[in-house]
């Protein structure tokens, strides 16, 4: 053959230089045949390459090109047993960099991978597993084949996550709900994956549920009015008054969140969205428990567990209570507050007044374990008409005040009652709540628990004196305390107010008397009755005055004879000496009236300053007393 080696002509080659002893066919003929050992390549493009070699620095590939690729050991990490002969996907950066050397790189094609497999799962609603490499602001960060992705909190589970480091590390199922292509930004969801899940377990729970029926559940939520129950797909309320038979604050002090619970469902609506659960139904009621020795009459002890405006609640076990009205926490007539008697968490003993077991009510009262004051045998002499006591004021009202002479014996003392002297219009003018004061029994009626009390009556009635200082006529000094429309209200002496019409304050020079003006008025009218004394300062001067009687009864003695009457030469000497003796005996007449007038003004001075030495004698005495009792309880 020519061309075996024996016949190869080592002169022509030696001369002509190599390939030179072929023809153009052949040599195009052992080209292709070269040309098809290797393989094309293109840049920017992932291909598969054999492991021909292993150094320090790098893994040296065969891809099928003229000349093998380098890869960076470093990109190997995940691969420590790697060896010869293995394949590996890498990804194509240059076909010949400077040096002539082909650049690889698995990294990035594991990237371009990852990408295809994102925009697959994205397409085709593909499950794709990843690994939670972080926590971040609202959720995760997770790891799918070397690409980040973003996990939202909100779609880590149905229920609410509260704590997110658990799952740092884990491997979790997503899938792939939103692609931002311009920043290379993936949101997944694992709650599409749960979701799925619980749609036919929801379902069911619904299909099948019935009132009375006991499920299975997890605290999801706490709020303060109850807390919210997952039963699998499907969430319900356990309100505060169904968690527990006794009285609870806020359900964190029997529950926890994520704790599994069984419950019983109490109702639902007819689209069962809103389904209402119990727990404490599932166990008896305390009431069935009550002891049978527990009647009315018995005494009982508990706690107070809340305190209204219209009374207490006694607890005597855990979901039994019974109601302390305020009514039956003291024998007064007159109600208070019941935070005057008792506070939340206070340990009281009462007496059980009604029972109705059936209807699971109870109504308790403390006063009971005292005896009623209005029963004891000494109420009658105790507070005999016209006893002498001293009381706390407990409450005023616009016709008088109750006095509170011991606990649970109230009196009233009228407006009326309270001063002989000042007309007071509301017992705030004279007390306040809180004061103490001293009465004596008006009035006593035992079967109506009535007690009718004065204290003006603890001192002897002025009026009867001031009958004779104020007799009409009689002219005192007065100072204009206010003035109205009506009139004018004036303080006289002793303490004690009369009153002046309008037209009496005109004044002799024609002005009018104005208020805290002190001038002299004249006594028109007094009734002791009606305690009222009307006065007026222009009698003073005027028609009423002395000097204008006077001159009326002067000109009426010196009016001339009536017609017919037969006229003496002696008159004249007669009228004057008549006229004479008329005006002597006026004024001495005039001169007894005030000389009367002043003994009776005298007298009645006398007796009101007796009266005032008495007052203060007694209240000398009364403070003497005082002290004496003070220095007996030191």
């Amino acid at each position: 053959m020519s061309n075996s080696p024996e016949n190869f002509d080592w002169d022509k080659f030696e001369t002509q230089g190599f390939g030179a002893g072929y023809s153009k066919a052949e040599k195009a003929e052992m080209e292709k045949m070269y040309d098809d050992t290797l393989t094309t390549v293109q840049e920017q493009e992932v291909v598969t390459g054999t492991v021909v070699g292993i150094t320090d620095r790098d893994v040296i590939l065969n891809i099928g090109f003229k000349s093998d690729g380098l890869v960076p050991v470093s990109e190997f990490r995940d691969l420590p047993d790697l060896k010869p002969g293995d394949q590996v996907e890498v990804f194509i950066e240059d076909q010949e960099d400077p040096n002539g050397q082909l650049i690889l790189s698995r990294k990035k094609a594991k990237i371009v991978s990852a990408w295809a497999k994102i925009y697959d799962a994205l397409e085709n609603d593909n499950v794709l597993e990843g690994v939670v490499k972080r926590r971040t602001k609202g959720g995760l960060i997770m790891d799918l084949y070397g690409v980040e992705a973003f996990l939202p909190g909100s779609q880590i589970d149905v229920k609410p996550i509260r704590d997110f480091d658990v799952f740092v590390g884990k491997k979790m199922e997503v899938k792939v709900v939103k692609i931002n292509a311009a920043f290379d930004n993936v949101v997944v969801s694992h709650k599409v994956l749960i979701e799925k899940d619980l749609e036919q377990q929801r379902a069911a729970i619904l299909n099948n549920l019935e009132k009375g029926q006991v499920l299975e559940g997890v605290i999801k939520n706490m709020t303060n009015f109850g807390v919210f129950i997952d039963l699998g797909g499907v969430d319900g309320l356990l309100h505060i008054t169904d968690i527990s038979w006794g009285r609870i604050n806020h359900p964190e002090e029997v529950l926890n969140l994520d704790q599994k619970v069984n419950v019983v469902v109490l109702d639902f609506d007819d689209d069962k969205k809103r389904i209402s659960l119990g727990m404490k139904q599932l166990t008896p009621h305390p009431w069935d428990a009550l002891p049978a020795e527990v009647e009315v009459g018995s005494r009982v002890k508990g706690k107070i567990v809340n305190v209204a405006d219209y009374g207490a609640f006694l607890e005597l076990m855990p979901g039994v209570e019974g109601l302390i009205h305020v009514s039956e926490m003291s024998w007064s007539q007159h109600l208070r507050n019941p935070q005057d008697f008792i506070k939340q968490g206070d340990e009281v003993e009462a007496v059980v007044l009604t029972l109705d077991r059936e209807e699971r009510k109870m109504s308790l009262g403390i006063k009971q374990l005292t005896e009623d004051p209005w029963t004891k045998e000494d109420v009658l002499t105790k507070y005999a008409v016209g006893t002498k006591h001293t009381g706390v004021v407990r409450n005023l009202t616009n016709f008088g005040l109750f006095l509170e002479l011991e606990e649970g014996v109230d009196g009233l003392v009228h407006v009326s009652d309270l001063s002989w002297t000042k007309k007071i219009k509301h017992p705030s003018e004279f007390v306040k709540v809180g004061d103490n004061l001293d009465v004596v029994v008006l009035e006593l009626d035992v079967p109506n628990r009535r007690l009718a009390l004065g204290h003006k009556q603890l001192e002897e009635n002025p009026w009867d004196t001031f009958e004779t200082v104020f007799n009409v006529g009689s002219v005192h000094k007065a100072t204009v305390l206010e003035k109205s429309d009506r009139g004018a209200t004036l303080e006289l002496p002793y303490g004690i107010e009369g009153f002046t019409f309008p037209k009496g304050l005109a004044k002799e020079d024609g002005s009018q008397v104005e208020a805290g003006e002190s001038l002299d008025f004249r006594v028109t009218e007094f009734s002791k009755e009606d305690r009222k004394i009307i006065l007026s300062h222009t009698a003073t001067y005027g028609e009423g005055s002395e000097s204008a009687r006077a001159a009326r009864a002067t000109k009426k003695a010196t009016a001339a004879p009536a017609a017919g009457e037969k006229k003496d030469n002696k008159a004249p000497k007669v009228q004057k000496e008549a006229d004479r003796s008329t005006l002597g005996d006026l004024d001495a007449l005039s001169a007894l009236k005030e000389a009367m007038m002043e003994n009776e003004k005298e007298a009645g001075v006398k007796k009101l300053e007796a009266a005032a030495a008495k007052k203060a004698q007694n209240s000398d005495d009364s403070d003497n007393e005082a002290s004496e009792s003070e220095e007996d309880n030191a």
